[in-house]
């Protein structure tokens, strides 16, 4: 698929919405629980259901299986650590959802993985358009 400003919108789309299920939907107790360790079973699985997601958009816009596989590594990578300086962070200062700083923690949570997804995108256009 070529790389036009509509496929790249649409790439970035499908992210957010796949960013959204995995991060909102189908998080399972056994991912929430605990997460301010750092080798933490469940955030591990976490990270993996929002690579199969990825997978599926880049399947989806025609990405190589290649790519696919690099893309997914290193997104799960950087999902998995995003996640746990977040937690440790709002686990250290005992942040509850009442307090400011702990909407500012999820925040950047939130814009971090947004980032991923922009660099995820540059990629696609980079090596794969």
């Amino acid at each position: 698929m070529p790389a036009t400003l509509g496929t790249v919108l649409l790439l970035l789309c499908l992210l957010q919405i796949k960013h959204m299920f995995a991060d909102f939907y189908l998080q399972t107790p056994k991912m929430l629980s605990g997460r301010g360790e750092y080798f933490h079973v469940g955030r591990a699985q976490h990270a993996a259901v929002h690579v199969v997601g990825s997978v599926l958009v880049f399947l989806v816009i025609g990405a190589p299986l290649q790519f696919i596989l690099i893309i997914a590594a290193l997104e799960w990578i950087v999902h998995f650590n995003i996640d746990f300086f977040k937690a440790s962070y709002s686990d250290k200062k005992k942040l509850q959802p009442d307090q400011a700083a702990f909407w500012r923690a999820a925040g950047l949570d939130q814009c971090m993985h947004n980032l991923t997804y922009i660099a995820m995108a540059w990629a696609w256009v980079k090596f794969v358009a």
